[in-house]
């Protein structure tokens, strides 16, 4: 018994020497042929390299831009998917604004990147915005006086210091005149770093046992 789609087989082996894919020939026959039903009219058909390696192409042309697709999609459905995050959890941002609760952020980042064992604040880390929010919720909450903030850059033997040390004092408000000396990785000498977007580890001194003392209790009270 022949296939309902038996008179559309003579184009479709056309389109198939002429190098379509199977996709391709249902789409330019405007019908939806099983690609069981092609491959069994294709089964005889003896292609010419110059007509497998246009076939090859295609597939891998199609292959490409099907990806391209794929991401194209899902960039925007991430997209959509984070902006529906961000405007459940806007409000957030007020509650920061609460010197009480900023204390307990601060305590909390403290608890993860800061010196414990010392009588003044020491915190350190390799990413600008966790030591700009740091910096900006301790000016928030606590009466602060700007020449007491120390500031030590840690980085790899092949940076360079100037650069880092204009980058992190544009990001932590602290004066040039204040950063201490950088301390090299020596372990790092000789390797060139792998991460060109790298900047060191900045770590914050500020000069108060109060401060200090205070984060500990809050830490210890929550």
């Amino acid at each position: 018994m022949k296939s309902k789609y038996y008179y559309l087989k003579d184009r479709a082996i056309l389109l198939r020497k002429d190098g379509k894919t199977y996709s391709e020939i249902q789409s330019k026959l405007n019908c939806p042929i099983p690609k069981s039903t092609l491959s069994v009219w294709f089964k005889n058909i003896v292609l010419s390299e110059d007509q497998k390696q246009v076939l090859k192409n295609r597939v891998t042309y199609n292959i490409n831009r099907s990806r391209k697709l794929a991401l194209a999609t899902n960039r925007k459905k991430r997209k959509q998917y984070l902006k529906t995050v961000f405007d459940r959890i806007r409000h957030l941002k007020k509650l920061v604004e609460d010197r009480d609760i900023a204390k307990i952020v601060i305590a909390v980042l403290y608890m993860g990147e800061g010196k414990k064992s010392n009588c003044s604040v020491v915190f350190g880390n390799s990413d600008p915005k966790i030591i700009a929010l740091f910096l900006r919720l301790l000016r928030h909450c606590y009466k602060i006086d700007e020449n007491k903030f120390r500031c030590t850059l840690q980085c790899r033997a092949d940076q360079d210091i100037k650069n880092l040390e204009k980058f992190w004092s544009k990001t932590t408000g602290i004066p040039l005149k204040k950063f201490y000396k950088a301390q090299i990785d020596p372990r790092t000498i000789g390797r060139p770093s792998k991460k060109p977007d790298y900047k060191g580890v900045c770590r914050i001194d500020y000069f108060s046992a109060d401060i200090f003392n205070e984060l500990m209790k809050i830490a210890e009270i929550i």
